[in-house]
């Protein structure tokens, strides 16, 4: 949530016009995360998060608004997007395609215990549920297509022993997801960034997920393993915390059970989260936009958690 593209009150007292918040009374920059403007925003209604998308179209942006009107609707916690008069979820704002979202109660917890990962696995179960009958598609934009683009424009960065894990992972992952054990896993829309970063809590209770801008349709498994790559693992060396994983698992299970295919497919969907993320942070190192407030992330931590994942066996998915 960095911002590229400066807001200032006296800019959106005008704009903010159009929708049912009367008056702006603050405005202020987020600056965590690296992919769009985000604000906090105080009207006299309430507290939001105004958010301007850089790299998100007009055309593309009604799936993930869409989408959170949809799993609000059903009783999964998330923000709330805000229509204008004329029903619109996303309106221009300094040319760029904007939307404003209620903002959620609580804090992000950066230190997760068992206790929270049974709750974000729940409530993943359940979203994942949710949005069966969503009628909108639009692909997972950092799939295995977008990994085919980005990994020629950081391989020239790279060093030896780091080049040939990832020309390996590449490989490894094009036979994985050409595979009939990867045809046959449930999909439907995920998350697909859901970092502790992303979730806030009050207390022990998950008050919402959110940052929904990364989401797209792709398999379930790999939503499960982009979150317990994050949630369940020790920051410092990327090995897995039996505790976390038990209770983040064993809680998804009790909402939506795991099939004898993504039992199979655990240990290749876990690699495949850790590269998505690795390669990721390694383009947007490499390839690099002008920001306020922006900090790349380390590289390597995902690094450490491939190979980690690579060298050990997975957890099983069940009891």
């Amino acid at each position: 949530m960095a911002v590229f593209t400066s807001v200032s009150l006296d800019d959106v007292q005008p704009w903010i016009a159009q929708f049912p918040l009367d008056r702006a009374v603050a405005l202020k920059g987020i600056a965590s995360g690296i992919e769009n403007s985000n604000f906090f925003l105080t009207t006299e209604r309430g507290e939001y998060v105004l958010t301007i998308f850089e790299n998100l179209s007009f055309e593309q942006l009604p799936f993930y608004l869409r989408l959170m009107e949809h799993l609000a609707a059903r009783g999964v916690l998330v923000p709330a997007p805000v229509a204008n008069d004329k029903g619109e979820l996303c309106v221009p704002l300094h040319g760029k395609p904007a939307a404003i979202v209620s903002k959620l109660v609580g804090s992000s917890e950066l230190a997760p215990r068992p206790v929270h990962c049974a709750e974000v696995g729940a409530m993943l179960a359940k979203m994942h549920l949710a949005g069966r009958d969503f009628p909108l598609h639009q692909p997972n934009l950092r799939g295995l297509a977008w990994w085919h683009g980005a990994a020629p424009a950081v391989l020239p960065h790279m060093a030896g022993p780091e080049a040939a894990l990832l020309r390996a992972e590449m490989d490894f992952q094009q036979a994985f997801h050409a595979s009939g054990l990867y045809s046959r896993l449930q999909q439907g829309p995920v998350h697909a960034d859901l970092f502790r970063n992303n979730v806030m809590f009050d207390g022990e209770r998950l008050t919402g997920f959110f940052d929904f801008y990364f989401a797209g349709c792709d398999t379930w498994l790999f939503d499960v393993a982009v979150t317990i790559n994050d949630w369940c693992v020790d920051l410092d060396t990327g090995v897995l915390d039996e505790a976390r994983v038990r209770a983040f698992l064993d809680a998804y299970h009790a909402v939506r059970p795991f099939t004898a295919d993504e039992q199979e497919a655990w240990q290749p969907m876990l690699r495949a989260g850790a590269l998505r993320f690795w390669l990721s942070r390694l383009y947007d190192l490499h390839q690099p936009r002008e920001a306020e407030m922006l900090t790349p992330h380390d590289p390597t931590h995902f690094e450490r958690i491939l190979r980690e994942r690579i060298a050990t066996p997975a957890p099983s998915l069940y009891r």
